[in-house]
């Protein structure tokens, strides 16, 4: 249990406009109330994981275009954070949401417009009746802010991942994750299997690029003792053994036509037969598949049925490239010397300036895949115990003299471009904002008003708010 961090109300205001944050000020002065500002509904729990909140004023005004989604975090809210008291503030004619808000376990609502006096009791009614204890769930430590489940990374192209994978977590339905090889695919799925209702069964992953054409069925619907040769006893398929859980197909554009009609049917119907038997087996599984090549192009060329397209790409979400995840190097290579130390007994204590700059300077085309590969080999082949240069290999190594360049598409408008810039800038600066303003021919104050108007990382440490 966690006490209230002070007698200062902290309330956080849920709104599109800023209206009812500035009311809130205007009625209790900056100098009574901690007030926090959210506009986005995918922000809000992000929020919660920063910081603790004696009050949330939620206005429906976010809640109309996402009812099932602005309910999911109201009822979330109210389950984790039970110390934390909810008043729902309903546009006149919502009403209908207004209920459905008391129902997700909001203290109270009230139709706006509403006056000064009436909110300043609804406040204070919330505020006195709200329990003097109780732990926020939700929150993070400073070191699990780094991490999502198994992943790693606090870019804002990664917690834009973050956020898609609690929604398709919060839901039942099929989905596609797509990315180049080695963004982590595997680990999202993952992620999303351990957060939905079905986390208590298996998760059961295919690599279906790596089996031979003839023993797809097999390893997805089992078969019977005597199917074919070599079958000499029966056994089941992944599908069987997912009952309940999730399955996880990889590489899925490598399935060939005959399997996709099969797959398509166990989408459909939930039912499929063992080979070798006429015997329907029925299961309750969640589909989640992965790809990096384009399948609208694969259905173009005949090679992808868009029947079966459609029905794995109906929530779909993309892996970001290690490049266009700017500030996550540090992080990632950190994370990934501690797991390859354990592995191999070895002690690293440190990592030079060169060392960073150069996996800094380096375009990652195998991602965070290649990277692991680079720094186990670097740990195993250190002779000390700090890691440098000399222990890269020689397409990374030769970067350690040349300049950071970046490239200018024609058609990016200047504010692309400016943001770019300032990303690149910081990373080669290793995140020294007096020396990336210097280089830049900005004030500090400046280089961090940009900062925060393009929501770039701040540091190895600190991510900004939007």
């Amino acid at each position: 249990m966690e006490p209230r961090p002070s007698a200062k109300p902290r309330i956080i205001c849920v709104d599109k406009g800023r209206q009812l944050a500035r009311q809130v000020l205007t009625i209790f002065g900056e100098e009574n109330v901690t007030l926090a500002y959210e506009r986005s509904l995918d922000e809000v729990l992000d929020r919660f994981e920063r910081a603790v909140f004696d009050l949330m004023l939620f206005s429906s005004s976010v809640a109309h275009d996402h009812i099932n989604n602005a309910m999911d975090i109201l009822e979330l809210v109210s389950a984790k954070c039970p110390a934390t008291q909810i008043l729902f503030l309903a546009d006149p004619g919502r009403l209908k949401i207004a209920h459905q808000a008391l129902r997700a376990g909001v203290f109270h609502y009230a139709v706006l417009p509403v006056s000064d006096e009436e909110l300043k009791l609804l406040i204070e009614t919330a505020l006195e009746k709200a329990p003097q204890m109780g732990p926020n769930r939700l929150l993070k430590s400073e070191g699990e802010r780094t991490t999502f489940e198994s992943m790693v990374g606090r870019s804002a192209a990664m917690q834009h991942v973050y956020r898609q994978i609690r929604q398709a977590a919060a839901t039942d339905i099929p989905v596609l994750l797509s990315g180049e090889t080695g963004t982590g695919k595997e680990l999202a799925a993952r992620a999303i299997h351990e957060l939905s209702a079905r986390a208590m069964r298996p998760c059961v992953p295919v690599h279906i690029g790596s089996l031979p054409g003839d023993l797809v069925a097999s390893e997805l619907f089992g078969h019977e003792s005597g199917a074919f040769t070599g079958a000499t006893r029966q056994r089941k398929g992944s599908f069987e053994v997912a009952d309940g859980g999730t399955v996880f197909l990889d590489e899925i554009a490598t399935i060939d036509s005959k399997m996709q009609i099969s797959l398509l049917r166990l989408l459909e119907t939930q039912e499929f037969c063992r080979i070798g038997s006429q015997e329907v087996q029925s299961v309750d599984v969640r589909v989640i598949a992965a790809t990096n090549a384009d399948l609208a192009e694969e259905i173009r060329r005949g090679r992808f049925r868009e029947d079966l397209y459609y029905r794995l790409d109906v929530l779909h979400l993309t892996m970001p490239p290690l490049r266009e995840r700017h500030g996550d190097i540090n992080l990632l290579v950190d994370h990934l010397i501690k797991e390859a130390c354990d592995d191999f007994q070895k002690t690293i204590r440190g990592i030079s300036s060169d060392f960073i700059s150069c996996l800094e300077a380096y375009a990652w085309p195998g991602n965070v895949r290649e990277l692991k590969n680079v720094i186990q080999r670097a740990v195993i082949s250190c002779p000390g115990d700090i890691l440098e240069p000399a222990q890269l290999p020689a397409r990374i190594s030769r970067l350690q003299n040349e300049d950071m360049t970046m490239t200018i598409r024609i058609g990016m408008s200047m504010e692309e471009v400016q943001k770019e810039l300032i990303a690149r800038t910081l990373q080669y600066t290793n995140y020294n904002r007096t020396r990336a303003s210097e280089i830049l021919g900005i004030s500090r104050r400046s280089l961090y008003t940009k900062i925060q108007r393009f929501n770039l990382p701040a540091g190895k440490s600190e991510q900004l708010k939007k």
